[in-house]
């Protein structure tokens, strides 16, 4: 392989700006195919966005002899049937975070890549941009000295009886489809950079309520980690609080200063030393994955490592499972 040549299974809001227009402004990368269960959405995707060919039938887009690689982008539910589909016909894949519905799932799609050697990455792209790995540098560098612990809050207003109405959206608190609520959605995003900033985790725990009753899935959690290096983390993620009190927010504290930082909103990383602080600014990015997806093409050709690995990314659906379902990590 020479040229990453991909196809989407899933051409939803995810592909529109985040991700899809990123495989044919990196290099090496060009998207040659979509596809939707919905062919008219399909074919309006593919003639949006200049993309030579659309399927209704993921089945017809993986064995496609054109197409190299596969980006899985639909809802959790079906991530290990289209995974695994793709690594039979012997072909790469990025698959969307969250991996799956549940770690179990996600570990057998790392074990049949592992054993088919075929290579599978997941979409834990915030790894790729510069602010969080200038966080990751800062911890690493010890400008904050040893680090200490490390506390994320995100806040949410309650989805609105029209959001629920809107397939498109309501899906993310389907158990069935998503694995769990907002949390299942928005928490690998916090839990996938912990695991990147920090190591290897050996405890977690946490608690899942449904207060508002809106929806069958949990809309409060909160949780725990304990990292072999020691550093602490803990968590909440609230979706239900009033529009004034929404909060991103993540804060990680060491014994000489602390670095905050938000994960979705664009504000400026906050380094505090010996009570002075200093503003880091970064451009924002006009697709988020695009760092990723050249990460990813230069993983596939050979030519740099891998930016998320299965295994990892099996990691970050335990930490989950733990903090949503109470189930313990593996140690």
């Amino acid at each position: 392989m020479d040229k990453v040549n991909w196809g989407i299974i899933g051409c939803g809001d995810v592909t529109e700006i985040k991700s899809g227009p990123a495989f044919n402004k990196v290099k090496n990368s060009s998207l040659i195919a979509v596809m939707r269960r919905d062919g008219e959405k399909a074919k309006d995707y593919a003639q949006r966005h200049n993309v030579p060919k659309w399927y209704d039938n993921a089945g017809e887009l993986i064995n496609d002899p054109d197409i190299n690689a596969i980006y899985v982008a639909t809802p959790p539910s079906s991530h290990e049937e289209y995974t695994l589909a793709a690594i039979s016909a012997g072909k790469p894949v990025y698959v969307e975070k969250p991996m799956s519905v549940d770690a179990l799932s996600a570990w057998r799609m790392a074990s049949v890549a592992k054993e088919k050697n075929i290579k599978l990455v997941v979409a834990h792209y915030r790894r790729g941009q510069q602010l969080f790995n200038k966080v990751r540098q800062l911890i690493h560098e010890k400008a904050i000295g040893e680090t200490r612990f490390a506390h994320s809050a995100i806040y949410k207003k309650a989805v609105t009886d029209t959001e629920m109405a809107n397939p498109s959206r309501a899906w993310r608190v389907d158990k069935e489809i998503a694995g769990g609520g907002l949390f299942n959605d928005l928490s690998p995003h916090q839990l996938d950079l912990m695991y990147y900033f920090f190591g290897e985790p050996v405890k977690a725990s946490g608690f899942a309520v449904n207060q508002s009753n809106q929806y069958p899935a949990e809309d409060i959690v909160a949780g725990n980690i304990v990292f072999k290096s020691g550093v602490l983390f803990n968590g909440i993620w609230c979706f239900n609080v009033a529009p004034e009190l929404e909060k991103d927010h993540c804060e990680i504290v060491g014994d000489k200063g602390k670095i905050e930082f938000s994960f979705f909103e664009q504000k400026p990383i906050l380094l505090t030393i010996g009570g002075k602080t200093e503003s880091l600014v970064f451009e924002p990015l006009q697709h988020v994955q695009q760092p990723m997806i050249e990460n990813v093409v230069n993983y596939f050709l050979d030519k740099g490592p891998n930016p998320c690995s299965g295994e990892e990314g099996v990691r970050i659906m335990e930490l989950i499972d733990a903090f949503n379902l109470n189930k313990p990590i593996n140690t």
